[in-house]
């Protein structure tokens, strides 16, 4: 029955119970506590979830193993972190710059998950990388790289990560698709091994990032970010269908 509907809206189930007054509202300037690496460490050995919300190649180039991407700047971003984390989860935070924490939490207060941010990494990566904790990467691949991959018979496969409109308006043949914000729930239905090489897309190479670090939590070992996503592409003048 729910096929074709539009995804329900993120963390729904904590908007509802503040929508009836079973869950409060924040009302002041949400904060969080400032984290040693060893704090964070000890946090995700014992489950609380990592939103990196650096950009694409800032993440690529390394993060803290298990993280999610959600980029600050992204458009719906509290929507974004909304429907990837699971539901309940504590979540601590990465941020590029210190003072992303306000903007940061403030957009997470509109969908009721600031409660849930228990702090962030003080001193960022950096901070990270010098207290010589293990780190882990992502892969970034330009349209044109990709495509000459494809027509070389490497192997490598295409997932589209865009909802079903933007991808019935013109994809790269032969790509599978599923929606970034469904991925981790329905990763069986995805037909690509993790021991394949894998090139993830999106509009603009942002949600395909968020898509990507999914990926990488379950086991994925070659998997690409696609740098300007399918935007570039056309932008190239590579081929698309539409089927």
């Amino acid at each position: 029955m729910c096929e074709g509907q539009p995804s329900r809206p993120a963390n729904i189930l904590q908007i509802v119970a503040i929508n009836q007054g079973r869950a409060p509202l924040t009302m002041g300037e949400p904060t969080a506590a400032a984290l040693s690496p060893a704090d964070v460490a000890a946090l995700v050995d014992g489950g609380h979830e990592v939103v990196d919300t650096r950009p694409p190649a800032s993440f690529g180039a390394g993060h803290i193993p298990g993280a999610y991407n959600v980029k600050l700047g992204s458009p719906e971003f509290e929507q974004r972190v909304g429907w990837v984390v699971p539901l309940e989860a504590p979540i601590l935070l990465v941020l590029e710059e210190p003072s992303d924490l306000r903007t940061a939490l403030r957009k997470l207060a509109f969908v009721g998950l600031d409660g849930r941010v228990e702090g962030y990494l003080r001193g960022g990566m950096g901070a990270w990388t010098a207290a010589g904790r293990e780190q882990a990467t992502l892969a970034q691949i330009s349209v044109t790289e990709l495509h000459e991959q494809l027509g070389g018979g490497d192997g490598m496969r295409v997932l589209d990560v865009r909802e079903p409109d933007e991808w019935g308006a013109g994809h790269v043949a032969g790509a599978a698709s599923m929606s970034f914000k469904v991925l981790e729930q329905r990763l069986g239905d995805v037909a690509i091994a993790p021991d394949e090489p894998v090139a993830v897309m999106c509009a603009g190479g942002i949600r395909s990032s968020t898509a990507s670090s999914i990926l990488l939590r379950h086991g994925y070992r070659r998997v690409h970010n696609v740098s300007g996503g399918i935007a570039a592409w056309k932008a190239a003048s590579l081929p698309t269908v539409v089927d």
